[in-house]
């Protein structure tokens, strides 16, 4: 690793900070924000219902989208106005090496998936006509801890690569090396992770409550949140 590199090994209590530094960011742009996540939001699934290679491809450019919020955040925290087309930001500089991220990513999630099967998740393809929702919700019955453990392993994998697209992002790395020191920034915070992470999902279930009215902040608020480039 580059020696001339650091990553700041910061108190749990940072994971409160991220999430209150993002809010005065979207505070100072409520409409801008929404106006952007919607856009994101939109263009994701108009790419997963084309058929055959719509969803990979939306996969694939999901971390090249949060280099855009990242760039976004650090363009308005350095007092510039910032507008919807900074949405194309992040395809301007390091496309391939975020795409390479986005396919290693969909390929672990893909790992994590078949080895639920392995443990016993059932599919659909376990019958030969489809199911409905309650009838997979009985089969599921017992083995919930399986879901549990797809969720664990996905957050894990979330959570070791947090720091790359910053890192490729502002810091031109390639995807190894980038996913290497995501790894070591990730371990080196990882209370600041879990306070953060904890945080974080206390306010979407607090959004969905009232008919997910609030998740039109709280997801503007995620995006800003979690693209911080680790401190060096």
């Amino acid at each position: 690793m580059d020696a001339s590199f650091r990553v700041a090994e910061l108190p749990a209590s940072r994971g409160v900070a991220w999430i209150g530094e993002s809010f005065k960011l979207l505070r100072a742009a409520p409409a801008t924000w929404v106006a952007i996540c919607a856009a994101w939001i939109v263009l994701s699934i108009a790419l997963m219902i084309v058929p055959i290679v719509g969803a990979v491809a939306s996969n694939f450019l999901q971390p090249v989208f949060f280099a855009s919020f990242a760039v976004i955040a650090y363009k308005q925290s350095t007092g510039e106005r910032i507008s919807v087309s900074d949405l194309w930001s992040g395809f301007r500089h390091h496309v391939r090496e975020l795409v390479n991220l986005g396919a290693l990513l969909l390929l672990v999630q893909l790992g994590i998936v078949i080895f639920m099967v392995v443990l016993g998740l059932p599919t659909l393809s376990n019958t030969e006509r489809e199911l409905t929702m309650q009838e997979y919700l009985e089969l599921l019955q017992g083995k919930e801890w399986i879901l549990l453990t797809g969720f664990l392993l996905m957050a894990a994998i979330r959570g070791l690569v947090w720091f790359a697209t910053p890192l490729i992002t502002f810091h031109g790395m390639s995807t190894t090396q980038a996913m290497r020191w995501s790894l070591y920034a990730a371990i080196a915070n990882i209370g600041a992770m879990m306070v953060y992470g904890t945080v974080l999902l206390g306010l979407f279930l607090a959004a969905i409550i009232p008919w997910g009215l609030g998740l039109v902040a709280v997801i503007p608020l995620a995006v800003i949140s979690t693209t911080p480039a680790p401190q060096t």
